[in-house]
């Protein structure tokens, strides 16, 4: 398969780059993680001006995998799977402010319930309102997890398709944080000298780098052909998380010992590949649905 974005949908990818890139989102995921959220929401609300959390209902999937992956790029803080994809189509409309939702036991925590205007639970096939438990860490800092309890039932409607419609949002969010990581770590090789030379000249490292190139252009046609219904979202999940992975080792290992400090913006995008990793189905489960898939 071949796919080829649209005039308009490259228009829109431009324009959210364009936004994203003035917008210091390394300052605000940082001031988000200490807690202040005030930078985080006033960019929440110029990407919802710009119709990110409409597009579950109003666009395409794939729009919205252009749009996640932006986010991915630019480590954008928040519960955005959960508010423009998972939500809107649980509900069948655009949801107003932050949301957040958990989902037992594939999700099982609300993400940034201290933030969200409205927190819902899903237990036992149903869609609830719940209420805000203890707090719980994450790998990522940007990411503050909560317990929630269910309280009274809302009217929804398919919660399978909203749920793989949010595991498409976080695998193109995976795929945007991987191209963000190689794109830095092949910056930083062509300006470290080590005897006399860029380590980027060395072939070990050149190897590394194109492995890394490699899975990230095999995830990519997953995610668009998830987008377009031809394969299903567990498979460009798989994808994706082994390749976004692949990008944070490699990147952490070609930048040595500053790799490990988090100081360096990199930690940023290496802590939030980890979590997506696991976030919206662990990797077992996805590639256990993938083997379903195959033998009917």
């Amino acid at each position: 398969m071949r796919f080829e974005l649209t005039e308009d949908q490259r228009d829109f990818a431009s324009s959210l780059e364009s936004l994203l890139s003035s917008s210091d989102t390394v300052g605000v995921a940082r001031a988000w993680a200490a807690g202040d959220h005030a930078a985080g929401l006033r960019l929440w609300a110029r990407l919802a001006e710009q119709g990110l959390t409409m597009l579950a209902t109003e666009a395409t999937p794939v729009e919205l995998c252009i749009a996640f992956e932006a986010l991915g790029r630019h480590a954008v803080p928040g519960p955005w799977v959960e508010s423009a994809a998972y939500l809107p189509l649980a509900l069948g409309h655009e949801v107003e402010g932050v949301a957040t939702v958990a989902i037992a036991p594939l999700v099982p925590y609300a993400l940034d319930a201290d933030v969200a205007d409205q927190v819902l639970v899903v237990k036992d096939g149903s869609l609830h309102r719940a209420t805000v438990g203890e707090a719980t860490t994450s790998v990522d800092g940007t990411r503050h997890l909560f317990t929630v309890t269910a309280g009274e039932s809302v009217e929804h409607g398919d919660l399978d398709a909203a749920f793989d419609l949010a595991v498409l949002a976080t695998s193109a969010q995976l795929l945007g944080a991987g191209e963000r990581i190689l794109a830095d770590a092949v910056t930083y090789v062509k300006q470290r000298r080590q005897f006399g030379r860029e380590i980027g000249s060395y072939q070990a490292i050149k190897h590394a780098l194109a492995d890394v190139r490699i899975a990230l252009d095999f995830a990519r046609p997953l995610v668009l052909g998830a987008a377009l219904g031809e394969v299903s979202a567990s498979a460009a999940k798989v994808a994706t998380a082994d390749a976004a992975y692949l990008a944070s080792r490699t990147g952490l290992q070609v930048h040595g010992a500053i790799g490990y400090t988090a100081e360096l913006d990199l930690s940023i995008w290496i802590t939030k590949v980890r979590a997506l990793v696991t976030a919206w189905g662990t990797p077992a489960h996805h590639r256990a649905a993938v083997l379903r898939e195959l033998v009917g």
